[in-house]
């Protein structure tokens, strides 16, 4: 998938519904560690991921983006580090105007208030004013691979960040999660509708039925009468 058209389907739906959709697959869900923000809260991410790491110079990211493609996706990985802002204004808006379609940080940001009026989608796990005061050396991997978390992120994943926290997809499996995932928010949005009409939620899921069911048959979950009834609250 192209990334104008992956971050078109994306803008109708969230990472909680991409989470549902990996899982009625049979794929598990890679979500970044809790914590992640936004930026700027109107601006969601998605687009291929142009991941890599940093080690304390901003030259990596000059390197990296001269690879990118336009509306690809910055990923770093800092290591989660807390005690240092690893890209600010002037590398963000060089992101920017190379066409990225945003910046994901396993670590800090600093300039604030600069990138919220860049216009720029850009998710870290906080603020920190000082930038890096180290220089380490560099792996041989710097510019193929980012690890977020337990996660680790290549050129073959796809990004996708919402306030609800930031998920990885394969390429391979990007257009059938997001297909998947349509299905079941328009299910959502017909209960929704219903429980707005009158027409409660237990009602529409036939709980009493699953209660009854559940007394001849202890062992019986309610996800799995759901899939019985096609009912959509939790995969």
């Amino acid at each position: 998938m192209e990334n104008i058209l992956i971050a078109e389907s994306f803008s109708l739906l969230s990472t909680p519904l991409l989470a549902d959709a990996c899982i009625r697959l049979g794929l598990t869900p890679r979500i970044g560690p809790p914590g992640i923000k936004q930026i700027d809260r109107e601006m969601c991410v998605a687009g291929k991921s142009l991941p890599c790491q940093h080690f304390g110079s901003v030259d990596i990211f000059l390197e990296v983006m001269k690879e990118a493609d336009n509306g690809d996706v910055l990923v770093i990985d800092n290591g989660g580090r807390s005690d240092e802002g690893c890209i600010g204004d002037l590398i963000a808006l060089e992101a920017k105007e190379r066409g990225l379609g945003g910046i994901v940080i396993w670590g800090s940001h600093r300039d604030t208030k600069e990138l919220m009026g860049m216009g720029l989608p850009i998710m870290s796990y906080g603020t920190y004013p000082a930038g890096p005061q180290r220089v380490d050396k560099r792996s041989p991997d710097a510019l193929s691979l980012a690890r977020f978390g337990d996660l680790t992120v290549t050129r073959e994943d796809v990004v996708f960040g919402d306030p609800d926290g930031v998920l990885f997809i394969s390429i391979e499996n990007t257009s059938n999660v997001l297909k998947v995932a349509k299905t079941i928010m328009e299910k959502e949005q017909s209960q929704s509708k219903k429980i707005r009409d009158g027409n409660n939620l237990s009602e529409q899921l036939q709980f009493d039925r699953y209660l009854r069911a559940r007394k001849k048959d202890p062992a019986l979950t309610f996800r799995q009468h759901l899939k019985k009834i096609g009912g959509a609250v939790e995969e």
